[in-house]
């Protein structure tokens, strides 16, 4: 494990695109963060304009609700297209600069190729997570009065469901990356699928007159986005009647990890079958 790791980090520190668009992945999520809960207040002010009620200020970053609410921030579609798209680089550079040919050649198995690239998705996500964490409780802890240990641990386990948010959304584009195997057309296809296509799909499905069962909320982007539904803002259950999420389930964790283990078993397939 460890020698298949320094073989993609040997790679990785030649790739400007790739830290040019980790930093700006970081940049975004930071400034998105810090920022959502004067935004959302800020869009408050302008509908209080125009109530007869005024609807009461939102506040994000106190314990223990803050897990819910910057999970549920950092994992908007908007924000974790800058990861996938780094897995997509990392995938297309392989078959572009033909690094795949040689390390097979080199005596690396097809097995090992792709383990080590679920290596790299594992080590982002879990990277991600941990300093995602360790600044959520900063911010926590910052904005809390009468702070318990008890505070801290409640909906801590939203960031499992982060986890799991960061590691499958990746794996989504480690198989548009190994099954087109360009860069553009993987990243445009990508894009086009979880902002046009998949919404559109969700729409569609979700019609009583086409699905009466409603199977929309199975798709493989929305089952990830649906690990954190809501962010804990009271006004969303007291005036639009949404039930808040209290946890993370296990059924909604299961859904797109069995998504990511059918792509990457195509993914082997399709490596083993096609020549590189």
């Amino acid at each position: 494990m460890i020698k298949l790791l320094k073989i993609e980090f040997k790679k990785i520190l030649t790739y400007k695109i790739f830290w040019i668009l980790t930093g700006l992945y970081f940049l975004f999520l930071t400034l998105g963060l810090l920022m959502a809960e004067f935004m959302i207040n800020n869009m408050v002010d302008n509908m209080n304009k125009r109530l007869p009620i005024p609807m009461p200020h939102v506040a994000l970053y106190f314990l223990p609700w803050i897990w819910q609410n910057i999970t549920f921030f950092a994992t908007l579609r908007y924000v974790l297209i800058f990861p996938a798209i780094v897995i997509i680089i990392l995938i297309t550079n392989e078959f572009t600069f033909k690094t795949i040919r040689q390390n097979v050649i080199n005596g690396m198995s097809k097995a090992e190729f792709l383990g080590s690239k679920l290596l790299i998705i594992m080590l982002v996500s879990v990277t991600v997570t941990i300093l995602l964490t360790i600044g959520t409780l900063i911010l926590g802890i910052a904005h809390t009065s009468d702070l318990t240990f008890s505070m801290v641990l409640e909906k801590s386990t939203f960031m499992i469901g982060f986890f799991i948010t960061m590691l499958t959304i990746q794996v989504y584009a480690l198989f548009f990356g190994f099954i087109l195997r360009n860069t553009g057309l993987s990243i445009a296809l990508f894009t086009l699928y979880l902002f046009i296509v998949e919404p559109i799909l969700y729409y569609f499905l979700k019609s009583p007159v086409v699905f009466p069962n409603n199977i929309s909320p199975y798709l493989p982007v929305n089952a990830v986005l649906r690990i954190t539904e809501y962010p804990s803002i009271q006004v969303l259950k007291n005036i639009m009647g949404i039930n808040l999420q209290e946890s993370v389930s296990f059924t909604a964790i299961c859904i797109p990890l069995g998504y990511s283990a059918i792509m990457v078993g195509i993914v082997y397939w399709v490596l083993v079958k096609r020549d590189l």
